[in-house]
């Protein structure tokens, strides 16, 4: 694992408790074979259709984390390397909010903002960012009448933290080293 991600600690614990609840749900005995509920994903993640970068792009990954993400085959390479570390939400916040600032309607961008809000933003969310009490507390207020630049000071921090933290982690991953063989 790598020990440059700074929230991985809290990451893992968070993880723990997810696994012990869902593992303490499964080893629970039906009364029944009707209370089986296997749970699966509805809409499974379709592949982006991609084409491997050229040497030239994906070294330029190194030093770019906003060229990562504007090439899909990037994004998802990065994002199958955050998986096996245990620490995509703060990838998956990131493009939440790019999607969120394509919502034209206020109705749809009021309840695309509860969504964010209580998936990355409110203590003990799901996948909860790890973001400055001050940070959360302006995102909060511009939760109040959301618009298309609500969670802006949110997602530029978490794009600091991936910089700094998870993109130095991917560039030494075999998952980057394979596309610059």
């Amino acid at each position: 694992m790598c020990k440059g991600l700074a929230a991985l600690p809290h990451s893992c614990l968070e993880r723990g408790k997810e696994i012990k609840i869902k593992l303490g749900i499964l080893l629970q005995k039906p009364d029944s074979v009707g209370d089986i509920v296997i749970p699966y994903n509805e809409k499974p993640e379709k592949p982006a259709k991609t084409h491997k970068p050229s040497l030239d792009e994906a070294l330029q990954w190194r030093d770019s984390l906003d060229k990562l993400l504007q090439n899909n085959y990037g994004l998802a390479s990065f994002k199958s390397f955050l998986k096996s570390e245990f620490s995509e939400e703060n990838l998956e916040f990131w493009i939440a909010c790019e999607d969120y600032k394509k919502i034209k309607s206020p109705a749809k961008m009021a309840e695309k903002a509860k969504q964010i809000y209580e998936e990355f933003i409110q203590t003990e969310a799901p996948k909860e960012v790890n973001i400055d009490h001050f940070t959360k507390d302006i995102t909060m207020k511009n939760l109040v009448e959301p618009s298309l630049s609500s969670f802006d000071m949110a997602q530029k921090r978490i794009h600091a933290l991936m910089e700094k933290d998870s993109l130095p982690c991917f560039v030494c991953s075999e998952f980057y080293q394979e596309l610059i063989k």
